[in-house]
């Protein structure tokens, strides 16, 4: 038997040779007006700080001397004053592009995260919590909102007046800015050193906070559970030991950073100390002006202040690369399902589908066979019910049609093409299906309904109600069609929810239908209604029907026994009960249930 290929694992962080921040580079790129005006808008407001030492060094010198005209200094203090000005408003167009760009990456990253993982197959969401995931879009993108918009427009203003500051300083006093300089090497060491685990302690406190959504999400989603068996302190307790081991995570990263920062600013100010002492002595001496002193001074600070948010910044950076680099997992991901290079056109749809010598077991049950050389052609138009106990293999085969997997061995062929040849895509589209478990999305029963088909009209969809015995609750509702119907369809009863079901695949009106158990949430009356429906939409159809109620495929054309992955027995009905064996014992002990 082939083996089925294996799922490409994800690289780990430490093996990336790129930066997790690329990412979010190649997304932000893609605006590159925009970018171009974030940075000149910041240049100007960092060279206009810069400048603003010199301009405190001229007022000094020259507004505060004695016997001044008070005329003569005015154009000082005005000049002084418009640079003040022209920082602010170079401030604020860094301020709106900077922040615009943020949104807008984050906005980008978001549609292109979830445009990717609705290509997945099956597989990866066995690995992967689906509530995980979502806590990634969210939680991890808010932090990546922060870095773009607001840390990376820090980091450079304040890398471009580190490095202005300093030249400044040279400038005014090149023996007092050798002093400073000394103290930088001792800055840089904490911060990388540090940093370096601050970075692996934020992904920590990430994963931490992906599992309180991920619990938060699987409560609430089943909160009649959690309070019918009187959980809600058990639930309370798990999520407050999730809380507090977020927590925990997180005060290491904050003692971490708190230490950084303490050490650069004693550092930094400690220099700048030592540095005034100096300068003290080069007033006293006449080697400086109080002006020259001042504006070194206060360069000095800009210094320390570019030095000082760049240590908090780098920690930002450092978080933002492990959000990036969940982010850039999710988008690494590769499907085992995709379309062939030059994909087989499919043939005008006959509806045939035929299944040969197939072997398939899940990747989470490698040893557990799920269909084991199972064969089967199913002509146009037939109706081909599939019975068996639990575990027989049922709802695998629908899942192999819809080619949500590649079986190991053998082959799938619709309408003549082998699956591996045809788009799944297209494979798909000449498919209908009701599944067990019905899938309400949280918007209106028009769109619920007009999710098999998005262009229909209104008058299709209810087209398709009346066809599925829907129309009548859904008029009742407060907007008719238009209602919400709440997360999960809560607003509907199990059965009103299977009828939008079947309304949903009757619009699709495709060549092949799936019907996994489609009336067994319904009431007697109601089922005898939506079977009637049924019945009319099969009779064009090919359709295969898994049923566990025997009773509901008596009339099929023809009914196929699974046991164990493989098919023991099939003919109709009536032969299978003459026949006697599984389907024989397991009708008799429904109708007996029933007669009883």
């Amino acid at each position: 038997m082939a083996s089925r290929p294996p799922k490409p694992p994800l690289p780990p962080p430490a093996e990336r040779k790129l930066s997790r921040l690329a990412l979010l580079w190649r997304f932000a790129r893609a605006y590159p007006l925009q970018l171009s005006a974030a940075l000149a808008a910041l240049c100007v407001a960092a060279l206009t700080t810069l400048a603003i030492p010199q301009g405190l060094k001229t007022v000094v010198d020259n507004g505060f001397a004695r016997g001044s005209d008070p005329t003569d200094i005015a154009p000082f203090f005005v000049g002084f004053l418009g640079l003040v000005l022209l920082l602010g408003l170079a401030t604020a167009v860094r301020f709106f592009f900077v922040s615009w760009i943020g949104e807008r990456v984050v906005a980008d990253l978001r549609t292109a995260v979830q445009r990717h993982l609705v290509t997945l197959d099956p597989v990866f969401f066995e690995e992967n919590r689906p509530a995980e995931i979502a806590s990634r879009i969210t939680s991890d993108t808010a932090i990546i909102e922060q870095v773009v918009g607001t840390s990376a427009s820090l980091a450079l203003r304040n890398t471009v007046m580190g490095i202005g500051g300093i030249g400044y300083m040279f400038w005014v006093s090149p023996r007092l800015t050798l002093m400073m300089l000394l103290v930088i090497p001792l800055t840089i060491v904490p911060i990388f050193v540090l940093g370096r685990k601050v970075r692996e302690i934020s992904r920590t406190s990430q994963d931490r906070v992906a599992d309180m959504g991920t619990m938060v999400s699987e409560v609430l989603g089943a909160i009649r559970i959690v309070q019918a068996f009187t959980q809600e302190g058990r639930e309370a307790k798990r999520f407050g030991a999730a809380v507090e081991s977020s927590f925990d995570t997180a005060k290491r990263r904050i003692r971490l950073r708190a230490v950084m920062t303490a050490l650069v600013i004693t550092l930094v100010f400690g220099a700048i100390t030592l540095v005034l002492w100096q300068g003290a002595l080069d007033v006293i001496s006449g080697r400086l002006s109080g002006g020259a002193i001042a504006a070194f001074v206060f360069a000095a600070a800009i210094v320390a202040g570019a030095f000082g948010t760049l240590t908090e910044v780098y920690g930002d950076f450092m978080r933002a690369a492990g959000a990036s680099g969940r982010m850039e997992e999710l988008l690494a991901a590769r499907p085992l399902i995709r379309a062939p290079a030059d994909p087989v056109a499919l043939p005008a749809s006959r509806g045939e589908l035929e299944l040969v010598d197939v072997h398939f077991h899940y990747p989470s049950k490698p040893d557990a066979p799920a269909l084991n050389g199972f064969t089967l052609k199913v002509a146009p138009g037939e109706t081909v019910a599939v019975v068996g106990p639990s575990g027989a293999g049922k709802s695998t085969l629908f899942q192999l049609v819809q080619r949500f997997y590649d079986p190991e061995a053998g082959e799938l062929r619709i309408d003549g093409v082998a699956y591996r040849d045809a788009d799944p895509h297209q494979i798909r589209e000449r498919i209908a299906v009701v599944p067990q478990e019905t899938v309400i999305f949280a918007t209106s029963a028009l769109e619920n309904i007009r999710y098999g088909r998005p262009e229909a009209t209104e008058a299709e969809v209810w087209a398709a109600a009346e066809a599925a015995h829907a129309d009548g609750f859904l008029k009742d509702l407060p907007e008719g069609i238009h209602s919400f119907l709440g997360e999960s369809g809560t607003r509907l009863s199990g059965g009103q929810r299977q009828r939008v079901a079947i309304a949903r695949a009757i619009l699709r009106n495709a060549p092949i239908l799936l019907l996994d158990e489609a009336t067994s949430a319904l009431d007697a009356e109601s089922e005898q209604l939506v079977q009637e429906a049924l019945d009319g939409l099969m009779k064009q159809r090919t359709t295969l029907v898994i049923a566990h109620r025997l009773a509901t495929v008596r009339d099929a054309d023809r009914i196929v026994v699974l046991d164990k992955g493989r098919i023991v027995a099939e003919g109709t009905h009536d032969s299978l009960m003459a026949g006697g064996g599984l389907y024989a014992r397991l009708a008799r002990l429904q109708f007996d249930q029933l007669a009883a």
